[in-house]
């Protein structure tokens, strides 16, 4: 542009509404004008020196008078998602030609709320976008903006790693948004675990350049859980109705070194034991008993014929963690929904309460339209009695875990089994992350494999979990995946602060040692991926080579190391937070 007005148009100011994520509260119109106030507050101006005003969406005449502007010069340009780009080229042209002398440039779309906004265009068949393009599928940007991206790089011979930079730098710029970063960094700031609970693709950028000697062609694409530590694990409602501890949470699940888990898991035991002032040696020995525990019960699939009925469960199991499975018996379906619902007459419905957000008629049709996609995906073997399925209500809710916080999620009640109101369903659509490990792994037959991160999280928990949740699936919701399961009442944790007793410990970790082993070498009935075609226990025991005493103690190098450089990251993190020295994330 600068040859356009020869250097003499700036922009002064730049700001977003004061609230962020959704907000119900805010229609389109009315979150055009709160950035914009905040834009010209940033500039030093008011609405008085405002004499152009280009926008999209609404008309730049309905936002001119919403503001309480008289323009000389409008633009209303709409080509998509880049408008905001040309109103920029745009405004200096004018501003250079003498039709305006300051201009000011909204956007504001209740995308999720959809608050005085309509729903998404539907072609008509007469339509051009209706003739050639509904009909193959090639709608919205998952489509018209890759199609064309592929085509760029295809005639100018670039890679998907020249088109990477545009990711990284789009990055550096998110990370001057210090809001979308502070509620997650006071997380992390709590304690070196919680730190290193939310800063996967740190481990991931660290570990991908060490060596890894139990690498090889095949040990190095097995599927993994992905942020494998102390607290991923619980237990659950399996399809046959029978109470499982098993390794939980795979949001992070791709495809990797199987020792990328038990090194993450190392070194979560590393730190944990440091918090509760343990010793070296049995710091040490936590992480042994864990690593050959793991060996043992791979050794054991490998030479078995009933992999898939291995489960730890309360017939076979004792201590620390059949109590959990003990106090997950106790917990009721009517207990789970008697907190989360209430009866009006004869039907169920999500009672109010914080963090519950009603939804728009528009709104809710979109949510039960990708319901009815998400059915499609569970598996034939895993699907119920007719009478399941039917949506009762939907609500909208936001903010989980530190790994994932704030990913906005929907909460659904479903009939369950029968008609009676305590067989009630709820289940959960939360929008997919993209997995740390996915970011260290180049291989593009994966990437490829998978339709977006809802869909990979489904599909990776189901080659993981035997007996997964046979309400898991996945979906799209305005173009972004989405992974839907039940919000189980038979779900319990190890209460890591009720665990101090090493001869507590050291049982525990086996058991969590066999877990890991079933989730890499036993995979669902549903499970129909094609990406690791060959028994990883095998592959895992062919690379140990009778190297089992190696391994522990590798393991336990790398846990001990990796704990002690994870204290000092988050003694570090913490320092440069609190002091501002995170580049545009301040502490206050």
């Amino acid at each position: 542009m600068t040859g356009m007005h020869h250097g003499n148009v700036a922009v002064i100011g730049a700001a977003e509404t004061t609230g962020l994520g959704v907000l119900p509260e805010l229609s389109m119109i009315q979150l055009h004008a709160e950035a914009a106030r905040n834009a010209l507050a940033d500039a030093g101006l008011t609405t008085a020196d405002i004499d152009g005003v280009a926008t999209g969406g609404p008309m730049p005449m309905e936002v001119s008078h919403y503001l309480g502007i008289t323009p000389a010069w409008v633009d209303g340009t709409m080509v998509g998602g880049c408008s905001f780009m040309l109103h920029v080229r745009h405004a200096a042209a004018a501003i250079a030609s003498g039709a305006a002398t300051t201009v000011l440039i909204t956007h504001g779309e209740s995308g999720r709320s959809r608050v005085g906004m309509s729903r998404y265009a539907v072609r008509a068949p007469d339509t051009v976008s209706g003739q050639f393009e509904v009909p193959y599928g090639a709608l919205m940007p998952f489509a018209t903006f890759t199609v064309p991206a592929l085509r760029f790089l295809h005639k100018r011979g670039m890679s998907r790693t020249d088109l990477a930079e545009v990711v990284v730098a789009q990055r550096q710029w998110a990370a001057g948004n210090p809001r979308a970063f502070r509620r997650k960094f006071r997380k992390m700031a709590a304690s070196p675990f919680a730190f290193y609970r939310g800063s996967a693709p740190l481990f991931y950028a660290d570990v991908v350049r060490l060596e890894d000697p139990w690498a090889d062609e095949r040990t190095s694409r097995v599927w993994i859980q992905g942020d494998l530590h102390a607290e991923n694990f619980g237990t659950y409602m399996d399809a046959a109705g029978i109470l499982v501890f098993d390794v939980n949470d795979f949001d992070e699940a791709y495809l990797g070194h199987f020792t990328w888990d038990l090194r993450r898991m190392a070194a979560s035991l590393a730190v944990l034991g440091f918090a509760k002032a343990m010793s070296d040696e049995a710091i040490e020995r936590m992480i042994d008993t864990y690593g050959r525990a793991y060996l043992e019960q791979v050794r054991a699939f490998s030479t078995g014929d009933r992999d898939s009925e291995y489960r730890l469960t309360l017939e076979n199991t004792e201590g620390v963690l059949h109590g959990v499975l003990m106090r997950a018996r106790l917990e009721t379906r009517v207990g789970l929904l008697d907190a989360t619902t209430s009866v009006e007459g004869a039907e169920r419905h999500f009672s109010s309460g914080a963090g519950v957000r009603r939804l728009e008629d528009d709104e809710r049709a979109e949510v039960e339209h990708a319901y009815e996609a998400y059915l499609e995906t569970i598996p034939e073997v895993k699907r119920q009695h007719s009478v399941s399925y039917s949506v009762k209500d939907v609500i909208g809710r936001a903010g989980f875990g530190i790994g994932s916080a704030g990913l906005p999620a929907y909460s659904l009640l479903v009939e369950g089994r029968t008609q009676a109101l305590e067989n009630d369903v709820v289940l959960s659509m939360k929008q997919g992350n993209v997995a740390a490990a996915s970011r260290v792994v180049d291989d593009e037959a994966i990437g490829a494999y998978f339709e977006h991160p809802g869909h990979r999280t489904a599909v990776s928990q189901r080659a993981l979990q035997a007996h997964a949740d046979p309400w898991l699936g996945w979906c799209s919701l305005r173009d972004v995946g989405q992974v839907v399961k039940e919000v189980s009442p038979y779900e319990a944790d190890i209460d890591w602060g009720q665990v101090t007793d090493l001869d507590e410990v050291f049982p525990l970790l086996e058991y969590l040692g066999q877990a890991t082993a079933k989730v890499h070498c036993v995979s669902d009935a549903g499970s129909e991926q094609t990406l690791v075609d060959f028994q990883t226990e095998e592959a895992i025991m062919a690379v140990m080579d009778s190297r089992e005493d190696e391994f522990a103690a590798d393991l336990v190098r790398f846990g001990r190391a990796y704990g002690e450089l994870a204290r000092d990251d988050h003694r570090r993190f913490v320092d440069s937070f609190r002091n501002g020295r995170i580049p545009g994330v301040p502490a206050d």
